[in-house]
């Protein structure tokens, strides 16, 4: 196993939009041979599976009043709170290797990280089940899997130190109309790892406790005796060209909602509205609207109103000018509804 360094210019990188992209690219565009390791910590934010529908799983205004990102991964699993308190790892693995690196095979993956916690004093974290990493018979790790050809990421977040009151309000959807089939995250009883370890440490600061492990985990005295491929700037030009054509996007976070590939959000006087479509040619197909601007039954008319719409201007300004809407939103509501929604908006 070797090091993948993932910071840029000497600095790590906290952004989380940037780290959740980079195991698409070195699974797809760099795919170095064997079995490499990244680690890494985000500033605040949810993590979203591919598959899951964002309004059902997480609280948007909370994100939102609390500059938390919202950022859907490429891999399944669950919603997930992370912020400076939290620790990713990912083992990156490309074509066959000799330490047993196995598709589909959690433990393989959770083994090194149990005996590096085992050796800072956390001996009663374990495996239990599929893919969770207990402590106390509560989940400090969730793990997944994301595949490409011979190639495969695999890993998941280390509570540390994580803000749990902030998790809990962040994970707490506050829409309750919402029904359709998507994978729905499984609600754990959570747990920081940091009291667990041995109190030499307990007073590590996330950074502090990265290097900790990782030293562990490659069984060296120091972070340079470790094997490392790190970055270059080649490689930062294509990471940002994902992340401007799609990574880094509202309508592949907030869009790709299952059965919707657009979406918008829209502050209005009366509050926010949040505007998921299926945008197919310049037809809105199907349309979900959310928010604190307007009750659910002018929500639901809404939805109507706005199906099998162009997103031309001038027509969805024509389809908004009804009586009941401006009287919900007014006329300048309405212009910004429409310019919002608007191909000509992009």
């Amino acid at each position: 196993m070797f090091l993948i360094d993932t910071s840029r210019d000497g600095k790590p990188i906290y952004d989380p939009i940037v780290n959740q992209s980079l195991d698409n690219y070195l699974i797809n565009d760099l795919k170095l041979p064997g079995h490499g390791l990244i680690m890494y910590i985000n500033d605040p934010s949810v993590i979203v599976g591919v598959n899951q529908n964002i309004f059902a799983e997480v609280n948007v205004p909370y994100l939102r009043a609390n500059n938390v990102a919202l950022v859907r991964r490429s891999s399944g699993g669950g919603a997930v709170y992370h912020d400076r308190g939290n620790l990713i790892f990912e083992n990156i693995v490309v074509g066959d290797t000799d330490d047993g690196a196995k598709w589909g095979d959690y433990k393989v993956f959770a083994d090194p990280i149990l005996d590096a916690l085992h050796a800072l004093g956390a001996n009663d974290a374990e495996l239990r089940g599929h893919s969770d990493l207990v402590v106390n018979d509560h989940k400090f790790t969730g793990m997944t899997m994301v595949k490409s050809g011979d190639a495969f990421a695999a890993g998941g977040t280390l509570m540390f130190d994580m803000n749990l009151d902030a998790a809990s309000q962040a994970l707490h959807p506050v829409e309750d109309r919402i029904n359709g089939k998507w994978v729905k995250s499984n609600r754990s009883n959570i747990e920081n790892i940091k009291s667990h370890l041995a109190p030499e440490y307990q007073s590590l600061t996330p950074d502090d406790f990265r290097e900790q492990l990782l030293l562990k985990l490659f069984n060296v005295d120091k972070l340079t005796d470790i094997e490392t491929y790190h970055l270059t700037d080649k490689d930062w030009a294509v990471i940002d060209q994902r992340l401007a054509e799609k990574y880094n996007t509202t309508d592949w976070n907030y869009g790709e909602n299952p059965g919707f590939n657009r979406y918008r959000f829209v502050a209005l006087e009366q509050g926010d509205l949040g505007v998921n479509m299926m945008v197919e040619g310049s037809l809105i197909t199907k349309v979900a609207v959310y928010g604190t601007a307007l009750d659910e039954k002018i929500a639901h008319k809404l939805e109507g109103q706005l199906t099998d719409t162009s997103v031309n201007l001038a027509e969805l300004q024509n389809k908004l000018s009804k009586r009941w809407l401006k009287k919900a939103i007014g006329e300048d509501g309405i212009a910004v509804l429409a310019k919002e929604l608007s191909i000509e908006r992009q």
